[in-house]
């Protein structure tokens, strides 16, 4: 069982910047990939950006050169560093964590935290 707990969220102004961590139980070097998804009011919860335990990252399209996603093994956190924010990235942001075990594989969400960009 994995344990996440996400922080960071707030309002910001857009154009301005935000940073989000995601505080992972266990030690995240065991954990396959974790990424960032998001969830508008009445849109479908998407991927907004992953890092493999190798550190290979993948962006949706509309963050790509504006977001960043960062793994830290020492603090075993996940952050996703949001700069030049649009209204259009207001959302609840959840970390999400999945395990790979031979044949199995477990998911795992965070509690979410609320992200609002102001215009």
């Amino acid at each position: 069982q994995v344990q996440l707990v996400e922080s960071g969220g707030g309002l910001v102004q857009a154009g301005g910047s935000l940073r989000l961590s995601c505080a992972a139980s266990e030690r995240i070097r065991r954990i396959t990939a974790m990424g960032w998804y998001r969830q508008a009011p009445g849109k479908q919860r998407e991927l907004v950006a992953a890092i493999t335990a190798g550190g290979t990252t993948n962006y949706v399209d509309s963050v790509k050169g504006r977001f960043t996603i960062a793994r830290d093994n020492t603090k075993n956190t996940v952050n996703l560093q949001m700069n030049t924010r649009k209204p259009e990235d207001t959302a609840v942001y959840y970390c999400n964590a999945r395990l790979v075990i031979g044949i199995n594989e477990y998911t795992y969400w965070g509690q979410g935290t609320q992200v609002t960009v102001s215009s």
